[in-house]
């Protein structure tokens, strides 16, 4: 139906018209809930950015949505997906055009796209690069998503190198890392020692090495400290002797540096250097050589000397009001008894909070921060080492499980101890539960302990970290946990979750517990189509990514509502030639489409070809 552009009453008559447009065709669900997408930028091509809406008390569509009241561009879809309002504005008048049975269109037009030959497939293949060309902007998808994509063979991978910095956030095989090592941008060396787990310590080396400005080689010493990365004796003998202070300062930090040359390094002439070798160094130190720290002529060199000297013997007042000294101090250093008490009884509530965590605190004074008013103290008295579970009992505090916490290093430590183990998996703290579940093995008594641990996040752990998880916890964890983990596809990618018996979920009302259905060995395919008309959009998702699906659907798939689920579409390995030539010619859909594992090598070949045009050669005098 249309509506005269000049009508006074406009905005209230396209409000009053489109609701009753609405209301008969069902575009609003039994609570009111549907779908609008306003962007304004619809290629036509693309899946349109659906938004979940629901209408207030006293909404207005046509008086906000366009450049001007009235002036209306916006579709609106029912939550099924089966109804479509739209609503769009011509030189005098506004049209309401809806549409229904959406669903039965989209079958046909998917079943007609899915009847490809082998010469249409070619053919299709081919106009991809056709006139006109794709523009700068989807080159430049295709190359993030063939850096993405799981198929491309290495030496397409290699030649992505400094196009797509996505390459190099994935686990590389070693060719494609050694043409890293080489390759003469910098920023993709950089990147490379940044993003690339598990380089060798001779790959470290040469990459390290292979520098030759004083400050990239910084950054990578910087960036192999921070990652503990290991080196070898040659890269740490060079380093150490480097003309670049900054090197050498970082060089003091890394994890496998020979105690010879840490040792050495606290002589060196600048003080920043001898300042950080100074803090590892310590340990391995001779009275002179301490001594000469202690009275370094730099306050930098002697804060970090007395800071260290000052763990083994107590600080007195005069040191402790060095400027630099007292805030680390606090917490790690051994005090006068008159400071500790001071601060105990008279600190501020950061400094009485830093104290709480000293090791070399008085049994006495522990107790008093154990009571202590403020709440965040008394949390870290309670989590120290040494004391008893009945004292961590006795602790007052207000523990939020939503809230986000750092397991405990001094748990992580004794991961390897049975008994330890033991003893504070029945801890009355769930901060030290959870970071007893973060073990990778526990004995079996304490993993039935946790698997039945009040604490949820403490099954979420044991489901992430531990390879002794029990199935029937992964079941319970998998049916309410809906987030992300570090552990990619845990707890359903656990080797202990259970992959058998599992039709039985499939008429579950729960959408998490009813998708597990297609994990059973005995699922069919028909169950893979039936479970892509599920009304729930995860239960979709899980059968858009089963290599089962028809490319039918597949390809009905990418007109869902759900981003998911459209995304999950486009990377399925049924989809035909002339609907993935149609995704990787569009701006919003290259990306994904060029990441689809089914894409033909010499497509992927030519791709690139685009992606990177042959240098012309420049004609001579």
């Amino acid at each position: 139906m249309s509506v005269r552009a000049d009508r006074a009453d406009l905005v209230a008559e396209l409000n009053a018209q489109w609701h009753r447009l609405g209301t008969e065709s069902g575009i609003f669900g039994g609570n009111g809930v549907f779908l609008i997408d306003v962007a304004g930028n619809w290629t036509g091509c693309a899946p349109r950015p659906w938004t979940r809406v629901q209408l207030t008390e006293q909404w207005d569509l046509a008086g906000v949505l366009g450049e001007r009241p009235g002036q209306l561009e916006f579709v609106t879809l029912s939550m099924d997906g089966d109804t479509l309002l739209g609503a769009t504005t011509e030189e005098d008048e506004v049209w309401l055009i809806g549409v229904r049975h959406l669903r039965e269109r989209q079958e046909t037009a998917a079943l007609a796209a899915a009847q490809e030959s082998p010469q249409e497939r070619a053919a299709a293949w081919t106009s991809l690069f056709q006139a006109p060309g794709p523009s700068e902007r989807v080159r430049e998808m295709w190359a993030h998503g063939l850096a993405l994509n799981s198929a491309t063979p290495d030496d397409l991978r290699a030649r992505l190198l400094g196009v797509s910095h996505f390459l190099l956030w994935r686990r590389l095989p070693a060719a494609v890392v050694e043409a890293a090592i080489v390759h003469p941008d910098g920023k993709v060396r950089q990147l490379l020692a940044e993003a690339q787990p598990d380089l060798t310590a001779e790959q470290w080396t040469r990459l390290v090495l292979g520098e030759r400005e004083a400050r990239s080689r910084w950054i990578l010493t910087l960036l192999a400290a921070d990652q503990r990365a290991e080196l070898t004796d040659t890269a740490y003998e060079q380093l150490a002797a480097d003309r670049s202070v900054r090197v050498r300062e970082e060089t003091a930090r890394l994890r496998g540096l020979p105690i010879r040359i840490l040792t050495a390094l606290v002589g060196d002439e600048d003080p920043s250097v001898r300042a950080s070798a100074c803090r590892r160094a310590w340990p391995h130190l001779d009275g002179p050589a301490r001594h000469r720290l202690l009275s370094d002529p730099s306050g930098k060199v002697r804060v970090e000397a007395l800071l260290r000297h000052h763990r083994e013997h107590p600080m007195p007042r005069s040191v402790f009001d060095t400027e630099g000294v007292e805030e680390r101090a606090t917490e790690t250093c051994r005090l006068e008894r008159g400071i500790a008490e001071h601060l105990a009884r008279h600190g501020e509530p950061a400094q009485r909070s830093s104290l709480a965590g000293n090791p070399h605190l008085d049994p006495d004074l522990v107790e008093l921060l154990a009571q202590d008013p403020d709440e965040n103290v008394r949390f870290v008295v309670a989590t120290r080492a040494d004391i008893t579970e009945e004292q961590r009992a006795g602790i007052p505090i207000d523990f939020d499980p939503r809230g986000h916490y750092y397991p405990l290093d001094w748990v992580m430590a004794l991961h390897e101890d049975p008994g330890a183990m033991r003893r504070l998996a029945a801890s009355p703290h769930p901060l030290i539960r959870r970071s007893v579940a973060r073990a990778r093995h526990l004995p079996a008594d304490v993993v039935e302990r946790l698997a039945r641990d009040d604490d949820r996040v403490v099954q979420l752990f044991l489901a992430e970290s531990c390879d002794d998880a029990p199935a029937d916890m992964l079941l319970r964890v998998w049916r309410w946990w809906t987030g992300s983990l570090s552990t990619p596809d845990r707890p359903h990618g656990h080797p202990n979750f259970p992959r058998r018996d599992l039709l039985r979920y499939a008429d579950d009302p729960n959408a998490r517990m009813r998708q597990l259905a297609l994990d059973d060995p005995k699922s069919t395919p028909e169950l893979v189509e039936r479970f892509s008309r599920d009304s729930d959009a995860e239960v979709r998702h899980r059968a858009a990514s089963d290599p089962r699906l028809s490319p039918a659907s597949a390809v009905r798939l990418l007109d869902d509502p759900h981003e998911r689920v459209r995304y999950a579409a486009a990377l399925h390995p049924r989809l035909p030639a002339q609907v993935m030539v149609r995704l990787l010619r569009d701006t919003d859909t290259a990306q994904t489409a060029a990441r689809n594992p089914a894409l033909p090598v010499p497509v992927m070949k030519r791709m690139l070809q685009r992606i990177q045009p042959p240098a012309t050669a420049t004609p001579g005098p």
